[in-house]
């Protein structure tokens, strides 16, 4: 009878904290730039500089450990982790290896079988790396240091997880709730949330863990999924072979979807870590706690628990609205400025969802303000622009965030209000098309179609289908 096998995982996630200045010096944290020019002193390791923690790194940090059920570390201390690479100017790395500033934490998943909690080991301040740039027409590899300083934090789960849809709820749960904190955007493409993938295969049943690799370089869902469905058989067709698994990182080419061995997997020791010599230690009294704790958002599971009660939107709604804080801010935004929710919702589910998609864009990077979809919505409501019109002036609006009032104003979109004078196009189109209202008269209801838009044609647009429906009918 074929064995069958059961996969462990374990993620370490790191994320890039949203602060405009590095962990330990003043430099800039803004996303491009020419290379090496968010440098100084500090964050390039020149000998004699001497690092200062950031504030804003510590509250995140610990925001983000209350959060996700974990305790916070009261006195806690940097650590250097060394090794020598080109985009590491120290030639160590801080790190937080004895004290983290979180421990012992958890988050709910759903998955088929119900709720399931996925278990924190911790979560530790640290900073990132350079990066390196292989030039292959120069044969030569260059160094950027606007990356390296930046902080992170790292979160380190149990290995809890047992298949890739339960990696992928987990990192989605992480990620809003990391968003709605505004402790990080968490974008995977621009490398502000990267995850490696802890994986080992044991047959079902077994008590012990099997020999596990370290998966890297992997920058979008879909390639996680990929990666865990790769390595899961590459492991157990070494097992099936009797041969053994070896302990190493191993790199995931999505291109090619299969990895490659890096290295084997050091262990702490290889690093020598010792306590920081630069860095004073981290007190952390009950009022800073207090203070945090107090300045926590509501969190998804609320919001959606709210909408509910207090618009009535249909779960649906809820769901897409939810998940993402950029958009239920501007949903409620625009609500609170009198607008109806559920015609607010219909704008965010239709039209905006569909550009985002069309430009491949994320809910995050939504640009035009609640109170331009306010005046969108009240000049759709009071019949100063039919919808058509509407979704002209939303696009223009989505691209540039126009205000639509002056928009229409100034384009000439409202509509035609004149009773009379839309009566006179009515008279004109059916005296222009005998045959159709022949066709009409013989009961043929799509020829009224017709009609109304050639009505619509004359009035470029301007009139409301309902009227020229209304009218049609009256004087047929």
């Amino acid at each position: 009878m074929a064995k069958e096998y059961e996969t462990v995982i374990g993620l370490e996630v790191h994320v890039e904290l949203a602060t405009r200045t590095k962990i330990f010096c003043g430099c800039s944290t803004a996303f491009g730039g020419s290379p090496n020019s968010h440098t100084c002193p500090v964050c390039t390791g020149m000998p004699g500089s001497l690092p200062v923690l950031n504030r804003k790194v510590l509250e995140h940090a610990v925001a983000v450990g209350l959060a996700t059920n974990c305790s916070i570390t009261r006195y806690c201390k940097f650590d250097r982790k060394n090794y020598f690479y080109p985009d590491n100017p120290q030639n160590y790395q801080i790190s937080q290896l004895y004290l983290p500033i979180c421990r012992d934490g958890w988050v709910e998943i759903d998955t088929p079988e119900g709720a399931k909690k996925i278990g924190i080991h911790e979560i530790h301040m640290e900073e990132d790396a350079g990066k390196l740039i292989h030039d292959e027409w120069e044969d030569c590899t260059l160094v950027d240091y606007n990356r390296s300083g930046v902080p992170l934090i790292e979160i380190v789960s149990e290995p809890d997880m047992r298949s890739a849809e339960e990696v992928i709820a987990y990192l989605e749960k992480l990620r809003l709730i990391i968003q709605y904190l505004g402790a990080s955007d968490c974008k995977l493409q621009e490398g502000s949330m990267r995850a490696d993938v802890n994986l080992s295969v044991r047959e079902k049943g077994a008590a012990a863990f099997g020999t596990r690799t370290e998966m890297k370089n992997l920058n979008s869902f879909r390639a996680i999924a990929r990666a865990i469905e790769g390595e899961r058989s590459r492991q157990i067709d070494l097992l099936e072979a009797g041969e053994p698994v070896v302990q190493e990182t191993r790199r995931w080419d999505d291109a090619k979807e299969t990895s490659y061995a890096m290295r084997s997997k050091e262990d702490a020791q290889d690093y020598r870590y010792f306590p920081d010599p630069d860095l004073a230690p981290v007190s952390i009294s009950d009022e800073y706690l207090e203070e945090i704790r107090s300045r926590q958002p509501e969190f998804r599971t609320e919001k959606m628990k709210r909408y509910k009660e207090e618009f009535e939107l249909p779960d649906y709604d809820i769901e897409i609205i939810t998940g993402s804080k950029h958009m239920a801010d501007i949903f409620e935004a625009t609500v609170a400025l009198g607008s109806q929710p559920k015609k607010v919702s219909n704008w965010l589910m239709v039209e905006t969802l569909r550009l985002l998609k069309e430009r491949g864009m994320d809910p995050e990077d939504i640009r035009f303000s609640p109170e331009n979809l306010a005046k969108l919505i009240d000049l759709t409501e009071s019949r100063a622009i039919n919808s058509t019109v509407a979704k002209e002036v939303f696009e223009v609006m989505f691209e540039e965030d126009i205000d639509p009032e002056e928009y229409v104003e100034k384009k000439g979109l409202k509509m035609v209000s004149d009773e009379g004078a839309l009566r006179r196009t009515v008279e004109e189109v059916i005296a222009a098309n005998p045959q159709s209202v022949q066709d009409y008269r013989n009961g043929k209801e799509k020829a009224i179609g017709f009609l109304v838009g050639q009505t619509m044609k004359a009035m470029k647009g301007k009139a409301d289908p309902g009227s020229v429906n209304r009218l049609l009918k009256e004087l047929l």
